[in-house]
């Protein structure tokens, strides 16, 4: 019955100690102590009583006892005193190695009540080692053409020992050439660097025998020694240089035996066999050598232990590269041993939307699951998308994610995007799942149809045929679909006496605009109107564009010839004096043209005459003129056939008869005899405004000019009868008459009447009516009169 209650009672004890240790091992701080290594069996390390605040005899009432892993008892529990004691003397090269600190973890177990303490007991490092060279002989072959200041790295020393108590410092035998250099590896070795200081010369010295001598950091210090042996080389110019100083290389701890984990290369320029390059390992320890092997003539590095990445996370190994002519080239081949991460991770869709309206706010595109059958790091995700994307991922529950828009699209800028999603894991080395999806970006109405211009000008030539195609409008619209679609209209003109409907009619699918009729330049010179586009979305929008319609002008119109009057009234009969001097104006013809530009330039011709070469007509203002003295053989009559003529193309022309009668005086009358009757003709209401006009100009200036010669006449008689002397001959000195008129002629004319001495009558003779202004269309042309003739009858007409 006792011993099934003990029994019952160790099996409790056992539960509530993994109970106990487990709830330690969370919460509770590890009680430290520190023993130097060789320190003898028995020696005291700490009371254990007094820290954990028991009594001497409450150790040995609760069965204290001391526990550490593997039962590997490296100390002793006086359970009467409480005092910890070692159990053996304790080596730290052995237990730990090179690792720094070297702890060992132990547990105290108080069985009744059970408790559970942590407790940690760090062995310190005592030098008791000496450094060691693994090679105590060490040759090297150096040319003289080396440089001073040229480093040799020299390899290295070992030391059991860590921290200070390793290798220090390396000192070199006193020489005339060397001095040595102390240099630190990565991991925090120390090897020697031999510097040359002074320029070789192998015929004075070919060889040197130096001593090395590695120092540590204890006290008091320990050393070791190795022999340089430099033989000095011939000149060898060029060492083997390799193709990186430094090689980084990861590999699974997994790999198997022989795997090829790089392959170094070096190159030598020089020829024969300075050329000839073989590789080593270079100042390798003994678990490099172990574990990597180097092929010396093709630089791979193969697997030749298997790797433990709980035990050695990378190593740092060193390659020596040297030619035939002994020159050498170092690198360093960095390998990471990685954890091996087997799975990768899971994308599980749960929503997906792939059509999006643009400017819609905050959307939901996916929602999906993110998962890793890994445990620990290797088991932890961390999920993102590409940048500069407007799309953003929120984190809902646990490994639940929700892809949202961050801000409104814009299909107008990019139609579908790409969106990767990556699921990364945490693990070494991370593995990844990378999942695509393509949203693409539907359309709203959201932009105008944009016209090409925003103003047109177009042209068309006048007496165009109906229905012209003459230009087009156009406008596009960066939307798509109907909301691109762009149907073009007349919009209302602003000026409401513009007729556009009639004139003008545009193609509501592609924008070409037609002249419903032919226009006229001379009604119609130049119009405009705006037109719109509208796009089909919903709601629509539009835009409007103004279309401005220069109408050319077409040589349409025949010259209209003012003067002389050719309207079916008895013709205009010019009255030429027979001393008349060559170029003496016996009129002017007067013309327009209702075209512009050079269709509306004239030209004047004389095409027949009743005598030719008695008159001309000058060819740019229509002025008639006699060509030559005229004489008592001349006819009394003649009749002028002229030809006025536009400059377009084809040129319009239209003819004028003048008739001319040749005079001896003006003191006879002389009417004019009509040669036919004229026919029958519809009153033309600008040619009865003339007529009129011409009529009462002419009589009240003929009235004018027959007035003043009868006063003039009358004082002459008066003159006779009182002086009975008769009048001398010349001119009388004076202007009797000046009247001056604006006409269809640009040119005022000036007439001045004279009386001659020597003669029983006085004459007079009319020589022009002054003819009113019309109104005209302007032909941009000012037509000039600069002639004077003076008569023999004394009137200077200017």
């Amino acid at each position: 019955m006792e011993a099934s209650r003990k029994l019952i009672c160790r099996q409790r004890q056992v539960l509530f100690f993994f109970l106990f240790l487990g709830f330690s091992q969370a919460g509770t701080e590890p009680r430290r102590y520190s023993v130097e290594e060789e320190t003898e069996g028995s020696s005291f390390v700490a009371n254990l009583a007094k820290d954990l605040g028991l009594g001497q005899r409450e150790l040995s009432m609760r069965g204290a006892r001391v526990i550490s892993k593997g039962n590997k008892l490296h100390l002793q529990l006086d359970q009467g005193t409480g005092d910890l004691f070692l159990n053996e003397k304790l080596d730290r090269e052995e237990l730990c190695g090179h690792a720094e600190p070297c702890v060992l973890r132990f547990q105290v177990l108080l069985a009744n009540p059970l408790e559970f303490f942590q407790a940690e007991l760090q062995v310190i490092d005592i030098n008791d080692h000496a450094p060691v060279f693994v090679e105590r002989d060490m040759v090297l072959k150096i040319s003289e053409s080396s440089p001073p200041g040229t480093a040799f790295p020299l390899k290295n020393a070992q030391d059991e020992d860590v921290g200070r108590n390793n290798v220090e410092n390396y000192t070199i035998s006193p020489n005339s050439y060397f001095r040595v250099l102390t240099r630190e590896l990565s991991d925090g070795r120390k090897y020697p660097e031999l510097v040359l200081d002074k320029a070789l010369d192998r015929e004075e010295e070919p060889e040197l025998r130096l001593t090395l001598t590695a120092l540590d950091g204890g006290s008091p210090p320990q050393s070791g020694t190795a022999q340089v042996y430099i033989e000095v080389m011939d000149i060898n110019d060029n060492a083997p240089e390799f193709e990186q100083p430094f090689y980084r290389v990861q590999i699974p701890e997994d790999s198997p035996l022989g795997f090829l984990i790089v392959k170094v290369s070096a190159t030598d320029v020089d020829i024969g066999v300075n050329g000839e390059i073989s590789y080593s390992l270079f100042q390798a320890s003994e678990e490099i050598r172990k574990t990597f092997e180097l092929n010396p003539v093709t630089g791979d590095i193969r697997l030749k232990k298997q790797l433990d990445f709980e035990a050695i996370q990378s190593y740092q190994v060193n390659i020596e590269a040297k030619d035939a002519g002994n020159l050498s080239g170092k690198c360093t081949v960095l390998i990471q041993v990685m954890d091996v991460n087997d799975n990768a991770p899971e994308v599980t869709m749960s929503a997906l939307t792939r059509q999006i309206p643009e400017n819609s706010p905050e959307y939901v595109v996916a929602v999906f699951s993110v998962s890793d059958p890994d445990s620990e790091e290797n088991g932890k995700i961390s999920c993102s998308i590409q940048e500069n994307l407007p799309f953003l991922l929120k984190s809902s529950l646990e490994n639940f994610y929700t892809l949202v828009t961050e801000s409104p699209l814009d299909r107008e800028t990019t139609t579908y995007y790409n969106i990767t999603i990556t699921v990364t894991d945490m693990g070494t080395p991370r593995l990844k799942t990378q999942h695509n999806i393509t949203v693409l970006v539907s359309d709203v109405n959201d932009n105008a149809p944009a016209f090409t211009q925003t103003s047109y000008t177009l042209f068309i030539q006048e007496n165009n045929s109906p229905a012209l195609h003459f230009g087009s409008v156009s406008a596009t619209d960066r939307d798509a679909g109907a909301n691109a679609q762009v149907t073009y209209s007349l919009l209302p003109p602003q000026d409401p006496n513009l007729p556009l409907d009639s004139l003008v009619s545009i193609n509501a699918d592609n924008g070409h605009l037609f002249a419903l009729r032919a226009l006229d330049f001379e009604a119609l010179q130049a119009f405009e109107f705006r037109v719109g586009a509208t796009d089909r979305g919903a709601p629509a929008l539009s835009s409007q564009a103004l279309v401005r319609v220069q109408v050319l002008d077409a040589n349409d119109n025949a010259p209209f010839v003012l003067y002389p009057l050719q309207n079916g009234s008895a013709p205009c009969t010019e009255l030429v004096p027979r001393a008349a001097e060559p170029g003496y104006l016996v009129s002017k013809v007067v013309a327009v043209d209702a075209d512009s530009g050079q269709n509306a330039w004239l030209s004047y011709q004389l095409l027949k005459a009743t005598e030719p070469g008695l008159f001309g007509v000058w060819a740019h203002n229509g002025e008639v003129r006699t060509a030559r003295p005229l004489s008592e053989r001349d006819a009394a009559k003649h009749r002028l056939l002229l030809l006025v003529r536009d400059n377009g193309e084809p040129p319009l022309s239209a003819s004028v008869t003048l008739h001319v009668l040749l005079v001896d005086g003006f003191s006879q009358p002389y009417l004019p005899l009509p040669e036919a009757a004229a026919e029958a003709a519809p009153a033309d209401p600008l040619t009865v405004y003339l007529v009129i006009a011409l009529a009462s100009v002419s009589s009240l200036f003929l009235f004018s000019v027959l007035a003043f010669i009868a006063v003039r006449l009358c004082r002459r008689s008066r003159a006779g009868w009182g002086g009975g002397g008769s009048v001398p001959e010349g001119h009388f000195p004076g202007h009797l008459v000046d009247v001056t008129g604006t006409g269809t002629l640009s040119q005022s004319y000036q007439y001045e009447v004279c009386l001659m001495g020597g003669s029983g009558t006085s004459e007079f003779k009319f020589l022009k009516p002054i003819i009113p202004s019309l109104p005209v269309h302007d032909t941009g042309r000012n037509v000039e009169e600069n002639e004077n003739f003076r008569n023999s009858f004394g009137f200077n007409i200017q």
